[in-house]
């Protein structure tokens, strides 16, 4: 018999036309909407809002440095009439010596469980939304209204029932297990509940950017004979990247700054650093002057991943906000 040799698909010049034509419209779409963002009143009013957002800020990098008496007894602005910088602050936050995590125990903590928690529910997300977008199943419409209307569902009433199966089990067709998954007590618990609470919301916008791809480039890469996973990760997936990375940026500040599913789920030696700083202060807020200088460690890294990835922020919001 003999040996069958690969033979490569003929280019289609009109289907490559026509996924040009398609990404141009795109590319248009964010131009136009670039180009009215730069206008004189949109560019004042971005200026207005970014210094009055960045006041805050400010305030808390300049209290940081400040005596504790004075933190607690004066206001952030009076340090240029009596300025006064010590490190004291740094020092206790970074000691923490009365909670049972030190402040780089909790860095790799609050790392440990982001990252898994941005990259799994982005990676289903993604699957989830090109298959309510571009394939055709029974039930598709309704089930994609449910997985819309659990957005509405309130994280408060699911964290009860979550606690009980990770801590108690599940008894699933007369199967009783006691630990189910293995996840009791340890990261994966924080992984599985911030990853279900954020599905939804990325469905939803994951599926309203791919649905706006232009027919035509899919239809293209079919009568080329592409498959579904290649016309997911060769077209889709690279067109949908800035949404992607939009919102790995929101769920990444998201988990990284929670601290009602870390009250929860992460205890002991998995605690974040969101609920060290809540400790640090005393049971009765007695030093609440250290959240200067904790909350300030706490979004140098926010802040690196905001401005590193700052670009693809941008393009996400803009290439998403009108149709071409």
């Amino acid at each position: 018999m003999s040996e069958v040799m690969p033979v490569d698909l003929p280019v289609d010049t009109e289907a490559q036309t026509t996924l040009g034509r398609g990404v141009r419209r795109m590319e248009n779409s964010a131009r136009r909407t670039r180009k009215t963002l730069s206008k004189p009143w949109a560019s004042a009013a971005s200026i207005v809002i970014a210094v009055v957002w960045t006041i805050p800020t400010f305030g808390l990098f300049v209290s940081s440095f400040r005596p504790q008496v004075l933190i607690e007894t004066t206001g952030w602005w009076t340090f240029f009439q009596n300025p006064q910088v010590t490190l004291d602050n740094y020092i206790k936050v970074l000691d923490a010596g009365n909670t049972q995590l030190t402040m780089a125990d909790a860095f790799v903590n609050s790392i440990a469980i982001t990252i898994p928690a941005t990259i799994v529910p982005l990676t289903i997300a993604a699957l989830a939304a090109y298959a309510f977008a571009w394939i055709d199943f029974k039930g598709r419409n309704l089930v994609f209204i449910f997985v819309f209307a659990l957005q509405i569902v309130p994280i408060q009433m699911a964290l009860i029932p979550l606690l009980s199966s990770f801590s108690r089990g599940i008894n699933l067709f007369g199967l009783q297990a006691t630990e189910p998954l293995g996840v009791a007590g340890g990261y994966a618990q924080v992984w599985i509940a911030h990853s279900m609470f954020a599905l939804p919301l990325a469905i939803y916008l994951l599926h309203n950017f791919m649905s706006e791809i232009p027919a035509d480039i899919i239809e293209a890469a079919r009568v080329d004979g592409a498959s579904r996973g290649q016309i997911f990760f060769r077209i889709v997936l690279p067109l949908t990247m800035p949404a992607i990375a939009s919102f790995a940026i929101f769920q990444f500040l998201w988990v990284w700054n929670d601290l009602l599913v870390a009250l929860i789920f992460a205890d002991g030696e998995v605690a974040p650093i969101t609920k060290l700083l809540a400790e640090i202060t005393g049971s009765k807020g007695n030093d609440w002057s250290l959240l200067t200088a904790g909350a300030f460690v706490a979004i140098i890294v926010p802040l690196i991943v905001f401005f590193a990835l700052q670009r693809y922020f941008v393009r996400g919001l803009l290439a998403g906000s009108t149709k071409g």
